[in-house]
């Protein structure tokens, strides 16, 4: 059977559920809207947004994915890099050796669960402006606005609302042209999941080990989740690829043995003057 698709949805994952949680969605995210276009808290955080505007300008960075591939990766060349830590890289920390330059988190179920563990990070913290009121008397916290519409675009003004591609590396990708970064490298961006459903559904996970991410507790039992949307992803980070050439810039996958196929492959170890190892 032909897997026919429509804008960023495959028929075939259509459900009368999924078209009303969209709808849903829309609606309870109306308020939130509104104030980011009009309240004084959202004009301020603007104003402190500001101050990352091309403050990279020429230079390049790390955006860490959260794939089971990060685990096998010697990352210590990165302590001299410009990083992006996204979602609970923090559960990678003692391995690390060193922090992230900047921490991003886009989903509203992982800012909500773990929200303890993300305010004690020292970092500058980019969050999602849903979840803002959480936040709202912790230090070093940026908010954008992450939206999801019917076609896929990519926003170079961080001050506007991002898209948010169904996967906090697009945001990530978002911010760090923002930033003025011209070259990224993404590692950890398996773009697989042992888990299969309908995208964008949330669920309470019922296993006892992740299988999906680089920690076995990245998403424990009892957590809720939300199922990935590949098929946005890929179109996002499509939108990425071009804006980004476009500027003379680049998005380059050192993702070891990744499925992403819209960037240009690199191997890591290539990218240092250092040999670097993989464990295993």
């Amino acid at each position: 059977m032909k897997d026919f698709t429509i804008y960023r949805f495959r028929l075939k994952e259509m459900t009368i559920s999924r078209i009303i949680n969209a709808i849903r969605l829309r609606l309870y995210n109306f308020p939130d809207s509104f104030s980011w276009k009009f309240s004084k808290e959202a004009k301020q955080n603007k104003a402190n947004m500001q101050k990352f505007h091309n403050i990279h300008t020429g230079q390049r960075c790390f955006i860490m994915g959260n794939g089971p591939s990060l685990a096998d990766m010697d990352l210590s060349p990165l302590a001299n890099e410009f990083t992006f830590g996204l979602n609970r890289i923090y559960l990678h920390f003692d391995k690390l050796g060193f922090t992230p330059t900047y921490f991003v988190s886009a989903s509203d179920l992982v800012m909500q669960q773990f929200a303890d563990e993300i305010k004690e990070l020292s970092m500058p913290k980019f969050l999602n402006w849903q979840c803002r009121q959480i936040y709202s008397n912790v230090g070093n916290v940026y908010f954008f606005r992450a939206v999801t519409r019917l076609k896929v675009f990519f926003e170079k003004n961080a001050l506007r609302p991002l898209e948010s591609g169904s996967t906090v590396t697009n945001v990530a990708l978002q911010l760090a042209f923002y930033m003025g970064f011209k070259e990224i490298l993404l590692i950890g961006v398996d773009h697989s999941f042992a888990e299969k459903g309908t995208p964008n559904s949330v669920e309470t996970r019922q296993v006892d080990k992740d299988q999906s991410h680089f920690h076995p507790n990245y998403f424990p039992k009892g957590i809720k989740w939300q199922l990935p949307d590949l098929l946005h992803a890929d179109l996002a980070y499509a939108e990425a690829r071009k804006n980004y050439e476009q500027e003379g810039r680049r998005i380059l996958d050192a993702t070891i043995n990744g499925k992403l196929n819209v960037f240009e492959k690199v191997d890591f170890a290539s990218l240092f003057k250092s040999q670097i190892k993989t464990t295993h």
